[in-house]
């Protein structure tokens, strides 16, 4: 137990960095695995009834919150901070310490979400249902939603306190997507989350949406932007390909990204105006997207042939091809000809995992395995293990997304033409199945990445010491 304070409460450079990709590692396998449990509710429906806390609405609320807030939100927590101190020229971030003591707070948040959410205390906003409701002298708090915004504030300040105290004064553009991220962030979570904003009818499916969609724009694409930008120089040996390019893309998604929300909800009585902007700023979202890629595919000329042997920029790789896809498939599916015809279907399901899971989980994957090695200095413990990793963490979303698109298009004839649910919904049982089969290969892929990182971190005498490399090509 001394030794697992000793580790918690270190302030030993970068623990608190370690500390939280160890943890959102931990989260990731529980989310995963809930996914896969709420996917099996579809093939075998009757298997849990009678179990209210394994309902598939308690389920896939813990599994978006879990994914959102304990795995991917604490992983480029982590990411963070380790990449600003050392852009910054510090050794490690301003107070380790507070920084492990931020990891302790946004664990138990995370695990008070996962008790309460399954016990039905929810706030019934898309990806806002964390809660945690009590209360005090006849006022009603929602307790996490709190701890969250602090959270966030006690990270900013943490951050801040590093940029300013750090050697270098000219910020590398990762420095800018970081602090723009947690800047964003807590303002888009206040509006989203009824704790702090409650409306009613439209008004709150617009609030709503402003958050739904921007905690992956605000939030999700400007961190992993950054986080790409900072690991592809140095997968590569080259430079960024053009710094402007990138502060183009840094300030066209802010100008974009905030009013695209109301795409979400094209085909209700929303004002038409507010409709027109959401269409028109999403088609305007290529602009930054064309500079990420741009820059991304630039940096790695003359490289491509050495992901053969570098796992990290191959996950990488895969997360900027599967950004390609998303910021293809966005715009096109926010015009209305084509939303009317999507909405409501698997599509948009398929859509969500192409962002979340195939590119921003791709890019803490990187992340991971490059950093991890250079704090605890040797190699990761098992590079075979970090191909299985990759292998089925890419077959198992793509099989994901194209069951869940072709799903999603069933679904749509269906309606479309004027068929009985009860008639064409039998039709959807094989995606289903291959749906939870391509679980079953996501789950499996991160029991192996935790234990592969379990080994690196903890068990050193079985791990071969980091040689030294410029670029960061042999590591794994």
């Amino acid at each position: 137990m001394q030794r697992v304070l000793s580790a918690i409460f270190s302030n030993e450079p970068y623990s608190s960095s370690r500390n939280f990709l160890v943890t959102a590692i931990f989260w990731l396998i529980v989310g995963t695995s809930v996914g896969l449990l709420a996917s099996l509710q579809f093939d075998v429906p009757d298997a849990l009834a009678g179990v209210p806390w394994l309902s598939f609405g308690r389920l896939r609320a813990v599994h978006t919150n879990i994914i959102l807030l304990g795995w991917l939100s604490m992983g480029y927590i982590g990411c963070m901070l380790y990449i600003v101190p050392v852009l910054v020229g510090s050794k490690g971030v301003w107070s380790e310490k507070l920084g492990n003591v931020l990891m302790v707070i946004w664990n138990l948040i995370i695990v008070s979400g996962f008790l309460t959410l399954l016990g039905g205390d929810t706030e019934a906003r898309e990806y806002a249902e964390l809660s945690g409701t009590i209360h005090i002298g006849g006022m009603t708090i929602e307790i996490l939603d709190w701890a969250v915004v602090a959270g966030l504030l006690l990270l900013g300040f943490i951050i801040w306190m590093t940029v300013l105290n750090g050697k270098e004064k000219k910020w590398y553009v990762s420095i800018w997507y970081f602090l723009g991220a947690l800047f964003w962030f807590p303002i888009v979570y206040i509006i989203g989350n009824r704790g702090f904003v409650q409306l009613t009818g439209l008004n709150d499916a617009i609030a709503g949406w402003f958050y739904g969609h921007n905690i992956l724009g605000m939030w999700f694409t400007v961190g992993g932007v950054g986080i790409l930008y900072y690991l592809l120089p140095k997968f590569t040996g080259n430079p960024l390909y053009s710094h402007t390019l990138s502060m183009i893309g840094f300030w066209t998604i802010g100008m974009f990204y905030a009013p695209t929300g109301t795409h979400h909800i094209l085909q209700s009585p929303v004002p038409e105006w507010l409709k027109a902007v959401a269409v028109i700023s999403s088609v305007f979202l290529l602009v930054p997207v064309l500079t990420v890629l741009t820059n991304f595919f630039m940096t790695l000329k003359g490289k491509w042939s050495t992901a053969s042997d570098h796992i990290a920029l191959r996950f990488a790789i895969a997360a900027g091809i599967s950004y390609l896809l998303t910021c293809i498939q966005g715009p096109f599916q926010a015009t209305r000809w084509v939303n009317w015809y999507i909405h409501f279907t698997n599509w948009v399901v398929a859509h969500a995992h192409l962002a979340l899971l195939a590119t921003f989980t791709f890019i803490v994957f990187s992340a991971t395995y490059y950093i991890i090695p250079r704090i605890t200095g040797r190699k990761m413990y098992s590079k075979r293990l970090a191909v299985w990793h990759f292998w089925l963490s890419l077959f198992g979303w793509i099989l994901m997304v194209v069951t869940l698109t072709a799903a999603g298009l069933v679904q749509a004839a269906g309606w479309h033409h004027g068929i009985p649910v009860d008639q064409w919904i039998i039709e959807l049982v094989p995606y289903w199945w291959f749906r939870s089969l391509s679980g079953v290969m996501i789950v499996l892929g991160q029991i192996l990445f935790m234990f592969n990182v379990y080994k690196t971190v903890f068990r050193p005498q079985e791990c071969e010491p980091l040689p030294f490399s410029p670029t960061g090509i042999a590591y794994v």
